[in-house]
């Protein structure tokens, strides 16, 4: 096991590893930008080193000064996180001809999976459905046949892309011209890629993902499926596991060809496989996220498995102790992402001071979160600032639980999302388990 690590990251989940780290007795080196200097994490931490400026590009996206903090806090390996670099190959790369282990997965197949067009080739190498679309990337001028081949509506999406960005639905040809011009310049904008492909658009489809586990011997375990259908602008809002729409056969279905992609890939460490499924309960292959998710706790209320612990266990070479037959789905988790948003606003951010904070309690609830009263929401970083995560042993328990969190969770003077997952948790729709992707709007 490693004896001292850095984490490259901010928020919740760098306070999520510095205390698995305690737990398993690793020191940890936190680094932070100039706006997070009063970040609750860098107190838990053994060591902290600011990196520059409250611009991301600045600091957290900022290869050489992370690197320059690792070395000085002599560290033998570094956790990502999600986002920022958590998927960033040259990243991998540089901490390998460093000497520094990065906690994720080889960098060869951090490259397959995460270049979109590649990652389905590999599905299909693995007999996994995927959209019908173009077999790669394409040109404007290749895009237009395609589309009128397999039938609009269709989606263009950005090669590199990830977190909704660079995606475009178009219905006809003149939508597709002008979708592939958006999807390109924003890709380039995000990525520095403006590689995009063309499929199909699955009409009121679920998000369905699993989660695996993966070491170095080849052994690949799934730890169940969790539903994030309930979305705004390609992010999630809502996760929950088990989904409450898929069949017992589809479950086992979809979590077999998720563990088949990740073993033709050569996957390592912890990671998720997500499909679209159809109203008829055909799925199909999406993407590999190559990281820790956001949603990860509800994966970890119902299997009992610290998963950041097992991403730092894999990394520093240790075999998976877990047997297929050993997961289990106990009960129903679910969780909310609770934002610094106005949704009245169309989902404005709201950046400022939280003078109040008192987060709810009792049996079953978690909250992963990193604000305090007199914390600043910063405008330069992603909008949420908890997650709520309820564990009970049916659906029906597990929303009453969340439903009477949401109420008992009060911050201010900000506005959130709670008042919309309060709106949410409410609806008919959402209780029978009957939504699809475009609920919200």
């Amino acid at each position: 096991m490693f004896k001292r690590i850095l984490v490259a990251n901010r928020g919740e989940i760098a306070l999520r590893i510095v205390r698995a780290c305690r737990e398993l007795g690793i020191a940890t080196v936190a680094v932070y930008s100039e706006a997070d200097r009063d970040a609750c994490h860098l107190k838990m931490a053994d060591e902290a080193i600011c990196i520059g400026p409250a611009s991301p590009a600045e600091s957290y996206l900022n290869i050489p000064r992370i690197i320059s903090a690792a070395e000085i806090g002599n560290v033998e390996a570094i956790h990502p996180g999600y986002g920022f670099l958590a998927e960033n190959a040259h990243f991998a790369e540089v901490c390998r001809s460093c000497k520094i282990e990065f906690i994720g997965p080889p960098i060869e197949s951090m490259q397959k999976v995460g270049d979109k067009v590649e990652a389905r080739k590999i599905a299909k190498a693995a007999r996994v459905k995927t959209v019908p679309g173009s077999p790669g990337a394409v040109t404007d001028e290749e895009a237009l046949p395609i589309a009128q081949k397999i039938g609009y509506p269709v989606m263009v999406k950005a090669s590199a892309g990830g977190g909704g960005r660079g995606m475009r639905i178009a219905h006809n040809d003149i939508s597709l011209r002008t979708g592939i011009k958006a999807a390109r310049a924003e890709a380039a904008a995000c990525f520095g890629d403006d590689t995009i492909y063309v499929e199909k658009f699955i009409e009121r489809p679920r998000h369905v993902e699993v989660q695996i586990l993966a070491d170095h011997d080849g052994t690949v375990v799934h730890l169940w499926e969790r539903d994030c259908t309930i979305q705004r602008r390609h992010q999630k809002l809502i996760e929950e596991s088990p989904s409450p729409h898929i069949k017992p056969a589809t479950r086992e279905e979809i979590c077999k060809a998720a563990v088949r992609i990740m073993k033709t890939a050569g996957y390592v460490g912890a990671g998720t496989v997500e499909f679209l499924v159809d109203r008829k309960q055909s799925f199909y292959f999406m993407e590999v996220n190559a990281r820790i998710q956001v949603e990860h706790p509800v994966t970890e209320m119902i299997t009992g498995e610290d998963l950041i612990k097992w991403q730092l266990r894999i990394a520093s070479g240790e075999k998976l102790t877990l047997r297929q037959r050993d997961v289990s789905q106990k009960g129903v988790s679910i969780e909310c992402r609770i934002n610094a948003e106005d949704p009245a606003r169309n989902f404005a951010p709201c950046p400022g001071v939280v003078t109040h904070w008192k987060p709810p309690g009792g049996f079953g609830v978690r909250v992963d979160s990193h604000v305090y009263p007199g914390y600043v929401i910063s405008p330069h970083y992603d909008s949420m600032i908890a997650k709520l995560i309820v564990h009970q042993p049916t659906r029906a328990e597990a929303i009453a639980c969340m439903k009477r969190a949401l109420e008992e969770f009060e911050i201010g003077p900000i506005k959130t999302t709670i008042p919309l997952h309060l709106e949410i948790f409410s609806h008919t729709t959402f209780l029978k388990g009957k939504v699809d992707t475009g609920f919200i709007e």
